[in-house]
């Protein structure tokens, strides 16, 4: 794994930043109050803990797009990368996974066998969309790019930072209780020159904003998180101590590897049994997940489902020769139905269900059954 280590970067130095795609926020019903919306959002495009996460580098000559100019011209741009910069990306998901986390990462040579579809258009920035997000993207699409060469300086940092918002985790510098006061026309000037040359809309989107306060990882604000930006000096008016800049040390920090864990941490090798037609009351707090193993005695459609006023997530994964493939999954967060799964299963062949909380009424009033 990466040692952390002082930053390369200088105070002269404008850096590339990550341009994060903008999506549809969530809304709720007026029958949700705040204390339920903010723990669903918490947990809101988080995987379900043991998922195996595909990715794939684009390999075809006719991946990429054709770029128009100012003047009319128009340039046809890949999206295929050479190998060292997809040997970056790799070791950036091993540094990830040898955290110990209770995620595991694949590369895979078939597109539509990905949940992550990788890029390296140059000159369209670097970016990922958030989390489980990616799987509203079509399969001849990118969920994450790379526009510069990550064999140079912090491009390994580029490459943690990215996956980290596929992992779910949003920019730390936008975290609101970080307390950073902007001088705001000095950042849209720094960011429209090169090598940015993002509009104000992108740099609002990107700095100025500050996220939901039920977005963000606890109370704490950490400068050295790797989803952090490093910024130059008379950007920040406030915090004081940070008007000559803030430069993040390379690599994650020690709150970025607790965090992480906090939302996936290691699985536990041995799972209970979900039996036909026996109710498990469970006991969980919001965020928490419990994994449950199936047997079916006969081939047919069974129904798996929650009961009591919860929100939860519900995915069933298949055993494919040792590795888990998903099946199904339903919802219910936000929402005033219970999650449901029915699905073929198969006599003599083992599932997988993980069911992830996100919010309940009463403790302990929260069961999952199949029949």
């Amino acid at each position: 794994m990466a040692t952390r280590k002082k930053s390369s970067k200088t105070e002269s130095e404008v850096p590339h930043y990550c341009n994060m795609p903008e999506v549809p926020l969530r809304e709720f019903g007026s029958e949700v109050n705040p204390h339920r919306a903010s723990a669903i959002i918490i947990s809101d495009n988080k995987w379900v803990n043991g998922t195996k996460i595909h990715y794939y580098f684009f390999d075809q000559d006719t991946d990429g797009e054709t770029v128009t100019f100012s003047n009319g011209a128009q340039q046809f741009r890949t999206w295929v990368g050479e190998e060292d910069q997809k040997e970056v990306v790799r070791e950036a998901f091993d540094i990830w996974k040898d955290l110990g986390i209770g995620l595991e990462f694949e590369e895979v040579d078939n597109r539509e066998d990905a949940e992550v579809r990788i890029g390296f258009m140059q000159g369209d920035g670097a970016w990922s969309y958030l989390g489980t997000y990616v799987l509203e993207i079509g399969a001849g699409q990118r969920t994450m790019n790379f526009g510069w060469d990550l064999t140079r300086g912090d491009g390994l940092d580029t490459a943690l930072h990215e996956i980290g918002h596929t992992l779910g985790l949003p920019h730390e510098h936008q975290n609101p209780n970080a307390g950073i006061v902007w001088d705001e026309e000095k950042v849209y000037a720094s960011l429209a020159a090169p090598p940015n040359n993002w509009s104000r809309e992108q740099t609002f989107h990107n700095i100025i904003r500050k996220l939901d306060p039920n977005t963000v990882q606890g109370s704490d604000w950490d400068p050295d998180s790797i989803m952090h930006y490093p910024f130059g000096p008379g950007l920040i008016l406030q915090p004081e101590e940070y008007r000559n800049g803030v430069f993040p040390e390379e690599g994650l920090s020690d709150r970025d590897m607790q965090w992480i864990k906090t939302f996936y941490p290691p699985l536990e090798e041995e799972m209970d049994e979900l039996k036909m037609l026996k109710s498990e009351r469970l006991f969980m707090q919001p965020g928490e997940q419990v994994n449950f193993v199936i047997h079916p005695k006969s081939t047919r459609y069974y129904n798996i489902r929650t009961f009591g006023n919860s929100d939860t997530v519900l995915v069933l994964f298949e055993d494919e020769d040792g590795e888990l493939r998903y099946r199904k999954g339903d919802d219910d967060s936000g929402q005033d139905y219970n999650a449901h799964i029915r699905f073929k299963l198969i006599k003599n062949h083992e599932y997988v269900l993980r069911a992830r909380l996100y919010y309940q009424d009463m403790m302990g009033q929260f069961a999952i059954m199949m029949w």
